[in-house]
């Protein structure tokens, strides 16, 4: 029983890190599935074309999905008994609401704190479904919680989370560069963040492709691939039906793993700055910590010049050189995404249907 309960939990915390891994890195504009671009979308049943005003993006999470649009948020989840549950809110963008916000590169930063606390929101609300209905399951359909059994659990869900953050923060963040730094790459600092890159990006596929083929994840997989297929439909003017959405791709080019190869070679560039700026400023290479510290700091800023190179590339995607870049992530899209069955694709067109109403 005890075993069975630590497994329980390394699976739910495994959970987690997958979901802040491709919801947290991709699922906002630096990331991933929320496409700020103009496209022909669906009005009732009719095919009209709109501004950025309609534009949308989503992220899967625990048997469901998240939906965003410039004025909703709607998280819909397929509950055991087969019913779907859906919560949604109000939401209009900080940047949108503070034009100080709105300036280029730095509302890039803002937007990634911003759909960071929303995707966690997401999955905290997800998670939470599943351990009640888990309970249920254990201790009777008529149970109730308690308040302060809500409690532990929003403290146990914290807990993973941040547990789920530190885990992913050391592994592709920190490692890399200590494997780098003990190779003996730290005396140029292009050279050193070039192999570093490297190594995240190696343990990062490596990472997906292990996790990909247990069976749990694989139902988050193909929440995702759902996701892309109800946005496709919404973007080419289609009633959102499930026949309809289920013909088209689960690979989305304007999802952010499609410019995951922009983002890598961004970081390796901005980093290797700041090591040779920190390097002329100190007198010395700096140490592993000092890089760890100027690399992390330097996060929001990666995310603000991500932001707007996501958005000009939505702009130009019709351009062969960015259809080249991202190439590689459409590829990533093939361990990313799953073909989903028709009761995922209801899930996520609830959500889509709810993101966009207008009240």
């Amino acid at each position: 029983m005890f075993f069975e309960r630590v497994w329980s939990y390394l699976s739910r915390v495994n959970k987690v890190i997958f979901q802040i891994i491709i919801g947290t890195l991709f699922s906002h504009p630096l990331r991933g599935c929320f496409y700020g671009v103009s496209h022909n979308v669906i009005s009732s049943k009719k095919k009209t074309s709109v501004s950025d005003d309609q534009s949308v993006g989503g992220q899967a999470v625990i048997e469901g999905v998240m939906m965003r649009s410039p004025r909703r948020i709607a998280t819909a989840v397929r509950k055991p008994d087969k019913k779907i549950l859906t919560k949604d809110a109000p939401y209009i963008a900080i940047s949108k609401r503070h034009k100080l916000l709105n300036i280029p590169i730095f509302r890039g930063a803002v937007s990634f704190f911003e759909m960071l606390i929303i995707g966690m929101k997401a999955l905290n609300f997800s998670a939470d479904v599943a351990l009640e209905e888990v309970q249920k399951t254990e201790r009777g359909a008529d149970w109730q919680r308690t308040q302060g059994e809500k409690i532990k659990d929003g403290l146990i869900l914290a807990g993973m989370i941040a547990l789920a953050f530190g885990l992913s923060l050391g592994v592709f963040f920190a490692l890399p560069l200590f494997l780098t730094e003990t190779m003996g790459m730290s005396k140029n600092a292009l050279s050193f963040n070039v192999v570093a890159g490297v190594i995240r990006v190696s343990f990062f596929l490596a990472y997906l492709w292990i996790i990909s083929w247990w069976k749990e994840i694989r139902r988050i997989l193909e929440y995702h691939g759902a996701e892309h297929k109800s946005i496709f439909a919404f973007e080419s003017g289609e009633e959102l039906s499930v026949e309809n959405v289920r013909k088209y791709s689960t690979h989305h080019p304007r999802c952010g793993t499609s410019f995951l190869l922009i983002v890598v070679i961004l970081a390796i560039l901005l980093f290797a700055v700041a090591d040779t700026i920190v390097e002329m400023q100190i007198g010395h290479r700096p140490t592993l910590l000092q890089r760890f510290i100027t690399h992390f700091s330097l996060l929001p800023l990666l995310g603000g010049i991500s932001y707007e190179l996501l958005k000009l590339s939505g702009k130009k995607r019709h351009s062969r050189y960015i259809q080249w870049l991202s190439a590689p992530g459409l590829w990533l899209q093939k361990i990313t995404t799953q073909e989903p069955d028709d009761a995922q694709l209801e899930v996520a067109i609830v959500a889509l249907k709810s993101a966009l109403k207008e009240t």
